[in-house]
């Protein structure tokens, strides 16, 4: 089969892979959608791709795409029913760990005592017309969501899903979302369904206008307004009561931590880089809580999709660009401007 590999220093190419069999507890997933997230530019961007990152030796080539879903196309050895058959709709949670750790048992495999493999980075992601994944990986693709959306959930949406649950969001709040690229839109999305009055803020004019379109109540732009100051005159001087910041920017980070209010919760999302706080009058006198969430567990990524089914939310509408996989490098050029919505490679 022809699947794409990030090469990095912005290249990727077609390489061919065999038809992957699967092994005792395993099964290959026919692909439908793969999605594009935003920390595939990591790889994409950097010089020697993931092995640069940290991700892996590459010493073999790896296929890219972490939000993978599709059908099951083929079932190993030792695999129930009850966790797979052929034909079945599936996401599948991108991490593969020990399988006996603590973590691994609650479905958190990322956070494996032993390390895991991480699919799209040190192992073969969703960027193919098949995938092969450990049975256990997988996640039910409830029939009212398509494709697209089940890959959506498998990263970059069901992260602002676990983001905002940590947050513990409700109708009582105003939300500042710093960023909106594919996970900040998806939490403007989540949290207006959640009754959350949202406040979206990114450089991308195109950007803030789809944040507006998904249930923003006001929109800021960092780069034209001071976001501190701005945020304080939409909350009568106090601050807003929650901040997400899915950035991954200083400034961002920072400016989520000042312009939350006393007693306020601030989220960081956002992957890489660091922030420089004044912990006294940022953090300790004012009572705020700074917590971190990173992506989610396969009982979050179900619970993510089916809040979306109960709540009708249209995440479909996240999808701004749709491509072949044969599209793939003109696909990551137009992504790496960071001005669309999301994009998906549908087979």
């Amino acid at each position: 089969m022809r699947a794409v590999v990030f090469l990095g220093d912005r290249q990727l190419a077609f390489q061919d892979f065999p038809d992957p069999t699967p092994g005792p507890g395993e099964v290959v997933i026919e692909m439908k959608a793969s999605g594009m997230c935003g920390s595939d530019l990591k790889m994409y961007r950097a010089k020697g791709g993931a092995a640069a990152l940290g991700l892996g030796d590459n010493s073999e080539p790896v296929i890219a795409g972490h939000e993978p879903c599709g059908v099951v196309a083929e079932v190993g050895a030792g695999v129930s029913e009850a966790q797979a058959r052929v034909g079945q709709r599936v996401m599948d949670h991108h991490y593969y760990g020990c399988g006996v750790c603590k973590h691994c048992r609650t479905g958190w495999s990322q956070l494996c005592v032993e390390g895991c493999v991480v699919y799209g980075a040190t192992g073969h992601g969703g960027h193919a017309p098949y995938m092969k994944v450990p049975a256990r990986t997988l996640v039910p693709l409830p029939d009212e969501l398509s494709f697209e959306a089940g890959a959506a959930i498998s990263c970059g949406t069901g992260t602002a899903f676990g983001a905002l649950r940590r947050l513990k969001v409700s109708g009582r709040d105003t939300l500042a979302i710093f960023g909106q690229g594919p996970v900040g839109l998806s939490a403007t999305q989540l949290a207006t369904a959640m009754g959350a009055r949202v406040i979206a803020l990114d450089v991308s004019p195109e950007r803030l206008a789809l944040a507006q379109s998904f249930g923003a109540a006001e929109t800021i732009n960092p780069a034209a307004d001071e976001p501190i100051a701005a945020i304080k005159d939409l909350t009568h001087g106090e601050g807003t009561d929650l901040a997400l910041d899915c950035s991954g920017i200083p400034d961002a980070r920072a400016a989520a931590v000042r312009s939350t209010r006393t007693w306020g919760s601030v989220c960081f999302v956002g992957e890489g880089n660091d922030v420089t706080l004044d912990v006294s009058p940022d953090m300790i006198r004012k009572q705020l809580t700074v917590m971190a969430s990173w992506t989610f567990s396969t009982v979050g990524q179900a619970d993510c999709a089916q809040f979306i089914v109960d709540r009708k939310v249209d995440v479909d509408r996240l999808f701004t660009h749709r491509f072949t996989l044969d599209q793939a490098e003109e696909a990551y050029q137009l992504f790496d401007t960071q001005t669309t919505g999301k994009g998906v490679f549908l087979m």
